[in-house]
């Protein structure tokens, strides 16, 4: 009987690796489709292989399909940094909201639930009306915004955190609950901003409110990718305790963990994170939000498979609205934060309307 059992965990054990292999497949899958959709779908059409073969040029490599230097330009100087900070933007939303919703238990949650996103948009939106004063005097043009923007996500987390945390102890319902207030108060800084400006300022604070990925260059994207990238590096080390958090608290306590440093660290990966992202994109929300949840409904609650799984999806979802956004409405382009609105919002809607009715955490 003994054996029985043991060759019953066995194959569950096995069963749960197939199912993890086949969930990162198909979500590395659907990252590449959206990647060379994205890349490759505008005013300049440019195939997969076109596109292969410019990558490979750049490393000496040559392959055998042809390109002119045209579709060259804008897919180096256009298109990749556009697809680069949309997935670098995607993926690290997904995983700050993965982490997030595992930390306080809670499928709710989602890097703006802390603060950092009203608090980028309000700094952002005060630089336009106001002008660049201070440390931002010595700061480039091209710059200005985008670090205002870091610096307001950055303040407001950390009001958030210094409102919760009382003799070393950081409360996580308190923090919640910070972070809504701060979120109030920052919209309505922004809706004082938006009434105390003109014509031209408006058009400019509704990047910030709707988010874009347009105009981004490599300069632009450098700074991004420097404080992002280690958040959706060292995030997925985090998802055994995760996992021990969905416990409770003192459980993973119990179970040998410094739980009050690791959810310090968490937290200031995520803010970082996200407050780099909001800086270059503005405001795009509900993708940290459906994406982490999308991915626990179909590989359940293990942060092994959800954390680089959501990584890779949330990318994809960035791109595949990004395209929507540039080829909804020509010439123009539609804020990609609509978009994701368009769907964010049913989905928090039926997830509402799913717990209330006893769905609970899936």
């Amino acid at each position: 009987m003994g054996a029985s059992l043991s060759l019953d965990v066995q194959r569950a054990a096995g069963d749960r690796r197939r199912g993890r292999a086949r969930l990162l497949a198909g979500a590395a899958g659907l990252f590449a489709v959206s990647f060379f959709l994205s890349a490759g779908y505008g005013a300049v059409t440019i195939t997969p292989g076109q596109i292969l073969s410019i990558l490979a040029a750049q490393a000496g490599i040559s392959l055998p399909w042809s390109y002119t230097s045209a579709e060259e330009t804008v897919f180096l100087a256009i298109r990749l940094p556009r697809v680069c900070l949309g997935a670098l933007a995607g993926g690290v939303l997904a995983a700050c909201g993965a982490s997030l919703q595992g930390l306080f238990r809670n499928p709710l949650a989602d890097p703006a639930l802390i603060g950092v996103s009203s608090g980028a948009a309000l700094a952002a939106v005060a630089c336009i009306v106001l002008g660049s004063g201070g440390i931002l005097a010595h700061v480039g043009a091209e710059y200005r915004l985008p670090v205002a923007a870091f610096i307001g996500g950055l303040a407001a987390v950390w009001l958030v955190n210094r409102m919760a945390t009382q003799n070393g102890h950081t409360d996580i319902a308190t923090m919640l609950l910070a972070g809504v207030a701060i979120n109030a108060i920052c919209g309505a800084g922004i809706g004082a901003f938006v009434f105390a400006s003109d014509d031209q300022q408006l058009r400019q604070l509704n990047f910030w409110m709707l988010g874009s990925l347009g105009g981004v260059t490599w300069g632009k994207l450098l700074p991004v990718a420097v404080l992002a990238l280690p958040a959706i590096l060292l995030l997925p080390a985090f998802a055994r305790f995760l996992d021990a958090m969905l416990l409770g608290e003192s459980e993973t306590l119990y179970l040998g963990f410094e739980v009050e440093r690791t959810k310090k660290i968490i937290i200031a990966l995520a803010a970082v994170a996200a407050g780099a992202s909001v800086s270059a994109t503005g405001i795009i929300g509900f993708i940290g939000l459906v994406v982490p949840h999308v991915i626990r409904l179909l590989a359940g609650p293990g942060h092994r498979a959800l954390l680089p799984a959501s990584i890779m999806a949330g990318a994809a979802l960035m791109l595949t609205a990004d395209i929507f956004a540039r080829t909804l409405v020509l010439p123009a382009e539609l804020p990609i934060g609509i978009l994701t609105a368009c769907v964010g919002g049913p989905f928090f809607i039926w997830l509402l309307v799913r717990r209330v009715g006893g769905g609970g955490w899936s």
